[in-house]
């Protein structure tokens, strides 16, 4: 049994449900259609829960995602996972040199090596990540794209403080 209520401010849009063993819950949608436009107080709907959430309504063959239903956004997660892991690993290596190299630690130093390369990281994560999401580029050409960008900016590094010295 559904009871809709188009009440309140214009973006609301829930579905009161009460089951036949007396469960009674409301249910969130982003939006007014395709079903929810279409309830009428008594209706019966088909709901699908995942995690103790239900996730989908349907009736008579038409279907609506609940703002609970997961998201598919596996790229653009992989793109901020990637820059942490990638801020992790520089912080690590240009630690780990300081500890090991305490006088020697060039390029392994925050001007100008690190800053570059956090700012590369930053944009190439973004910059993959976001079209990633939107055209269906693969996760995995964020990573590359960094550690090519990375290497190529630290071999012209090393160029320039052998050729200065």
């Amino acid at each position: 049994m559904t009871t809709v209520d188009k009440s309140g401010k214009p973006s609301t849009y829930e579905a009161t449900l009460k089951g036949a063993d007396s469960w009674r819950g409301v249910v969130r949608f982003g939006n007014p259609g395709p079903l929810l436009e279409r309830l009428k107080p008594g209706d019966r709907v088909t709901a699908t829960v995942w995690h103790r959430d239900i996730v989908v309504l349907s009736k008579d063959g038409v279907r609506q995602n609940s703002s609970e239903a997961p998201r598919d956004e596996l790229q653009m997660n992989a793109a901020v996972g990637m820059l942490a892991a990638l801020l992790a690993v520089e912080a690590f290596v240009f630690g780990s040199v300081r500890l090991v190299r305490p006088r020697d630690y060039e390029p392994f130093a925050w001007n100008p090596y690190g800053t570059q390369l956090l700012i590369i990281s930053a944009v190439a994560c973004f910059g993959v990540g976001l079209p990633a999401v939107w055209i269906g580029i693969p996760w995995w050409t964020v990573p590359l794209l960094v550690l090519c960008a990375a290497g190529l900016m630290h071999h012209r590094l090393r160029r320039r403080a052998a050729g200065g010295a």
